[in-house]
């Protein structure tokens, strides 16, 4: 961190979350523009249709575990320009798209065009039975950023306009009980650390929009024993990873501690994993098709090429599913994460 003194004039550098908050979703925030996020950065939704399909088989799924109601909610969190909503609503079969009432959870203002179906909204709806689907919202929850100083102690790291930074004060209160518990740091100076206590909460808050059903959080994570030592937060602007600076012009992110957003009875898996179970494979198809049918073939293998992408080890097949049910089985929804239930430690061993 540096030392440098704001101009004359700046804002006083502050908090990573409170900077970030800003960045993001301030009236110019960087959410807020109308290219959307995906003029500038890829997620699974954009990589194919295939992802949507998976999604609307678990919707499926779970239709069935809840007894096929009247009403079913697909919530989208973090929605996005809709892109996700849309695409699970076109590939339901249409018995269960007839039954579906879906919101897509956006700051932002709803796009021109879309489906009027979605019922765009800024929080989620209360009281639904469905499925909660956040894609990539989690790591835009804003977090505060610790780094150990020379003494030993894990310091607020503050933060200017520009992306410059300075050493805060010590972290005290829920906030240092949450790193304990959470991220206990070895005393080396250097040290960094993202407080997940912020996403805990926006979680634990988004599934309450349940009343019965699953909620389903999909992002980079890292797993207590292996955070990365000097932490994750990073930017992104048109497509490339760059510095983070909380001026409302790049993405501001940083991977998320699903182990510590995880309630009772939740399991975690790969997305490599998940997707497997909902029927997304890379593998190639027989090459006896390009002989029996070479359109057929030739669709078939470009299918492949976007799951193998959508589960490819090293990339997106390395995200985290947090499979939360609510006043459901989880063995009745998703079979293949019994055995992945999250171990959640005891405050008290540390």
């Amino acid at each position: 961190m540096t030392n440098d003194n704001t101009e004359a004039g700046a804002r006083a550098p502050r908090g990573w979350r409170e900077a970030t908050e800003a960045a993001l979703y301030g009236p110019d925030g960087f959410y807020r523009r109308p290219e959307g996020p995906a003029a500038h950065f890829r997620t699974s939704v954009h990589a194919s249709p295939l992802y949507a399909a998976a999604v609307a088989r678990l919707l499926c799924r779970l239709d069935a575990a809840l007894g096929h109601p009247d009403e079913l909610a697909f919530v989208d969190m973090g929605a996005g320009r809709g892109e996700l909503t849309t695409g699970v609503l076109a590939a339901l079969p249409a018995e269960v798209a007839a039954r579906v009432r879906a919101y897509a959870v956006e700051r932002a203002e709803r796009p021109a065009g879309l489906d009027p179906r979605i019922e765009w909204r800024a929080t989620p709806p209360a009281g639904v039975a469905g499925l909660l689907f956040a894609n990539e919202w989690l790591d835009n929850v804003p977090v505060d950023v610790v780094e150990v100083a020379p003494d030993g102690t894990p310091r607020l790291v503050l933060v200017d306009d520009d992306g410059r930074e300075s050493p805060g004060g010590r972290v005290e209160g829920p906030d240092a009980d949450w790193l304990a518990r959470w991220w206990p740091q070895g005393p080396e100076p250097g040290l960094r650390a993202e407080i997940g206590r912020s996403r805990d909460e926006a979680w634990a808050g988004a599934v309450r929009a349940l009343r019965r059903g699953l909620a389903v959080a999909v992002d980079y994570a890292h797993a207590r024993d292996a955070r990365p030592p000097f932490g994750t937060l990073t930017g992104f602007r048109a497509g490339r990873e760059t510095a983070p600076v909380p001026d409302g012009s790049c993405d501001i992110t940083a991977h998320v501690a699903l182990d510590a957003c995880a309630g009772e009875g939740a399991a975690l898996l790969s997305q490599r994993a998940a997707l497997g179970a909902l029927g997304v494979s890379g593998g190639r198809p027989p090459l006896a098709l390009a002989s029996s049918d070479p359109a057929g073939y030739v669709r078939a293998l470009a299918r492949a090429g976007e799951a193998a992408e959508l589960t490819a080890p090293g990339g997106l097949g390395d995200f985290g599913w947090l499979l939360q049910p609510v006043g459901v089985a989880l063995e009745a929804v998703f079979p293949e994460a019994a055995g992945l239930l999250v171990d959640v430690p005891d405050h008290e061993e540390e």
